[in-house]
């Protein structure tokens, strides 16, 4: 099957079909070889595009910056814009669309990213949201299909914590797009919005996969990556002292990570990491509430089983990928 995805936004994998994010995967599984050999690329040449930043970043913007460099293009950081403040975000949407290729949002709202596109008539890619975050979800699935050792379709993906957050959200669609099994473990306060719960499980019924909800951490049996996030996304800071308490029986350690009973299981983070004091958030967090670790012990973190850097290092490739499919050249 032919996939073209010149001039596609790139908001929530929700929009692509299975053939398309398996296209991009397999881009990107291409494009990780090609620079691990020292190929020179000119892919993005003469392209350029621009970075808007709501939230602060490390992985989305280098990656974003470095895959357009790799392949030849040209990258603005602008995260003092005057969108929403002394202009409109249509207007701001219409002067980026003139000046450039592609636009990349990170921010909260998945609205702004949804009106971006409709504005700037390039097309638009969703670095994070509240709701979303895809590039994410490729990064993770590439790294699966790296570990696993056999095809996606007969892995299992369990994720522990948050259920409800934009990492989990697009977790569970890749997983049900491409047939992957997957459970998310956690307490029932932070379950999958279940009009989104509904539409992923009914969709994987259809890819061979599955989609299921566990409350109990005997959920993650089976698993061959088991993937966890912060307590506590950004802007919601204030809710500490509830996250501690409904996620502790969640942390990703050495006790969950047997109850896979799969010595080969990964563990799969998309950082940053609170599994050790050596971050002001993670000594505040140790002087309020006494704890050491959140929601990764240090032990499984440093483990042989932890691919969190070669997770990391694959939002460069499929970041590049996404980029390559819908303004590169041919």
């Amino acid at each position: 099957m032919h996939v073209y995805l010149k001039g596609r936004s790139f908001l929530t994998l929700k929009d692509f079909t299975p053939q398309e994010i398996r296209f991009l995967l397999d881009l990107s599984h291409d494009l990780k070889r090609k620079k691990r050999m020292g190929i020179p690329g000119d892919l993005l040449q003469g392209k350029n595009i621009v970075l808007l930043f709501e939230k602060t970043s490390t992985r989305t913007r280098c990656a974003f910056e470095t895959a357009c460099w790799d392949e030849g293009g040209n990258a603005t950081f602008l995260s003092n814009s005057q969108m929403g403040k002394k202009e409109s975000l249509e207007d701001t949407a219409r002067v980026l669309g003139r000046f450039y290729d592609g636009i990349e949002f990170r921010g909260f709202s998945q609205q702004t990213a949804e009106d971006l596109a409709r504005y700037a008539g390039v097309p638009v890619w969703n670095g994070l949201t509240d709701r979303c975050h895809p590039t994410q979800a490729l990064a993770d699935v590439m790294t699966l299909e790296e570990c696993a050792g056999k095809p996606l379709s007969q892995c299992k993906l369990a994720y522990v914590g948050d259920a409800r957050n934009n990492v989990a959200n697009s977790l569970m669609i890749i997983c049900a797009k491409l047939g992957i099994h997957y459970t998310a473990v956690c307490p029932p306060e932070l379950m999958p919005e279940a009009g989104l719960l509904e539409d992923m499980a009914a969709l994987a019924r259809q890819t061979g996969g599955e989609t299921k909800v566990r409350h109990d951490l005997a959920g993650v049996g089976g698993a061959d990556a088991v993937y966890t996030d912060v307590w506590v996304s950004m802007g919601e800071e204030d809710r500490f002292k509830e996250r501690i308490r409904m996620l502790q029986p969640y942390q990703v350690n050495s006790a969950l990570m047997e109850k896979t009973g799969n010595p080969k299981a990964i563990f799969l983070h998309c950082l940053p990491a609170f599994h050790d004091l050596n971050t002001e958030t993670g000594r505040e967090v140790h002087k309020e509430y006494g704890l050491k670790e959140m929601e990764v012990s240090d032990g499984v973190f440093r483990s042989s089983q932890s691919r969190v850097f070669d997770q990391a290092e694959n939002r460069l490739h499929t970041i590049k990928a996404v980029m390559v499919a819908t303004i590169g050249r041919q």
